[in-house]
């Protein structure tokens, strides 16, 4: 977030008081989902803070509204819109959290709260969305996509022996690793092709091949089925789109 806000111009405490206001919304949206795994991951999971015991309900719920406090608070000086951002952000996330995670639905959330995030870094950065988020915003929205289907074929063994749905489940090992592939795939061309279609510094494309070097690292190790592969197969993929949105956005916006 602090990163988008320097790219759209915002002065250092502006880039970091975002920051800060999105680490404590997903921060409160992460403590909710590890209250409600809490039961699912005991003997599955022992190492979450709160199978593990090194935290207990009653503070893991007041992490959950205290860091929901502290991100709207920070984004009151953006203006209003801005906070409205920060709530459907946090309302996106426990939505996932309370309904729609462990359904078929769980990469609903994510195709839509991930494109909110560069536009909430930005508006409340210049009060204002250039024209390039046209493209952005469908873009995000894919790759929201292919990181939750990636996010649920990492879960996918404990799922099952849960007696859990997901997308991943539904679609099979096989054809969610296709499904989050092609959506990749197609994000990176686009990405690429956009950028040298702007005519981005030559840096910023470097920037750009190398998050998709990142993604594919993701992919090819999630060709392995075993856990732990998976696991490490999410985490270059979400690394990577991180990297390649980043770079995307500062080519594009250097290109004017």
């Amino acid at each position: 977030m602090a990163a988008i806000s320097f790219v759209a111009g915002g002065e250092p405490l502006t880039a970091v008081r975002l920051g800060l206001s999105m680490f404590a919304l997903q921060a409160s949206i992460g403590a909710l989902n590890d209250i409600v795994d809490a039961p699912r991951d005991a003997g599955r999971k022992p190492g979450k803070p709160i199978p593990a015991g090194l935290l207990s309900r009653t503070v893991a719920q007041a992490v959950v509204v205290s860091a929901a406090v502290v991100g709207i608070a920070l984004s009151v000086p953006s203006g209003p819109l801005t906070v409205a951002l920060a709530v459907a952000v946090l309302v996106i996330g426990y939505a996932y959290d309370l309904a729609a995670k462990g359904t078929a639905w769980s990469w609903l959330p994510f195709a839509i709260g991930i494109p909110l995030l560069p536009i909430f870094a930005w508006y409340g950065t210049t009060a204002a969305l250039p024209a390039f988020f046209r493209v952005l915003v469908p873009a995000a929205v894919g790759a929201g996509a292919a990181l939750a289907i990636a996010n649920a074929r990492a879960d996918l063994e404990r799922d099952v022996a849960a007696g859990i749905d997901s997308i991943a489940i539904r679609l099979g090992h096989d054809r969610a690793w296709l499904a989050s592939t092609t959506l990749f795939a197609i994000i990176a061309v686009v990405a690429v092709v956009t950028m040298l279609m702007a005519g981005a510094p030559t840096a910023t494309v470097i920037g750009a091949l190398s998050g998709i070097a990142l993604i594919g690292i993701g992919v090819d190790a999630g060709r392995n089925r075993s856990p732990r592969h998976l696991e490490r197969a999410w985490e270059f993929d979400a690394i990577g789109v991180a990297f390649l949105a980043a770079a995307w956005l500062a080519g594009i916006a250097a290109a004017g």
